[in-house]
């Protein structure tokens, strides 16, 4: 029986999401929550993996269980295993986190439809990043999580720079290959916000992002916001298809995964199945 757990997580006290030898990561901890829980190694699919101190309000992984552990989850109460699961968890998490409780939360359990991949089945993810740009705007109580940037940007010469790298697009300048993998990706939202408290919001949303893309997306479109390089300068860069001097990553801690998105329930193992064979060439 595949698993959707739904959770949100603080990335500072951790080293990224994947479990990693001798390091505190968000798989890592849980997988062994989820390990106490059922009495058995559990390993989770995740919708994104996230860099070392990089946030996430709308992750999503999937988990597989048997039928029997399933309904044993309730312990004899007349609950829905979901609920029972989710108040499980919850639990597990706390005490494994210790002084770090309430660093990763799980929001919703339920039981994924037929073809479900929270990886796979997705459509698309979507990630925000804070910039603060001046002192006057640096508040230490969001310093957490928002970027303070020492020089003034301009959010038109952001977004003409930002428009240009939209569509399906090889983002080889744009990110870390990994060995076998595709950096062909479909960009679909890049653009800058100046909110009410002044504070500049990237989006950035994509069916997919290889490693380290957003951060490297935002670091150079910094050198655009600051009038370093024309805004054409980001699509020249797309087009050289290789990283130089110039190829810098934003800080990871103003990053944060907000949503991913999936088809229809009858639609999710044609678009797992899709997404598979993309991922192949």
């Amino acid at each position: 029986m595949r698993v959707r757990f739904d959770l949100s997580y603080d990335g500072g006290p951790f080293n990224g999401w994947a479990v990693q030898p001798g390091l505190r990561t968000v798989q890592g901890i849980l997988e062994e929550a989820l390990a106490l829980l059922i009495r058995r190694p559990i390993r989770v699919s995740v919708a994104g993996r996230t860099d070392a101190g990089v946030h996430a309000r709308g992750q999503v992984v999937h988990l597989d269980l048997t039928e029997a552990e399933w309904l044993k989850l309730p312990r004899g109460h007349e609950l829905d295993p979901a609920v029972a699961f989710l108040r499980r968890i919850r639990g597990a998490l706390s005490r494994g986190l210790g002084d770090l409780s309430g660093s990763i939360e799980v929001h919703l359990v339920s039981l994924a439809p037929v073809g479900f991949d929270a990886r796979f089945s997705a459509l698309w993810r979507r990630y925000s990043y804070r910039i603060a740009d001046g002192p006057a705007l640096w508040d230490p109580l969001e310093r957490y999580f928002t970027l303070w940037h020492q020089s003034p940007l301009d959010v038109d010469l952001l977004n003409a720079g930002a428009v240009q790298l939209l569509g399906l697009q090889n983002f080889l300048s744009y990110c870390k290959p990994r060995e076998g993998a595709t950096t062909v990706r479909e960009l679909q939202r890049f653009e800058f916000h100046r909110g009410e408290d002044g504070v500049i919001v990237a989006t950035v949303q994509a069916d997919a992002f290889c490693h380290n893309m957003v951060r490297s997306l935002v670091g150079s479109a910094l050198f655009v916001g600051e009038g370093i390089e024309e805004p054409g300068w980001l699509h020249e860069r797309l087009l050289a298809k290789k990283r130089d001097a110039k190829s810098v990553l934003a800080a990871p801690h103003p990053l944060v995964l907000e949503e991913v998105a999936y088809p229809s329930d009858d639609e999710m193992l044609a678009r797992a199945e899709l997404t598979r064979a993309r991922r192949k060439h």
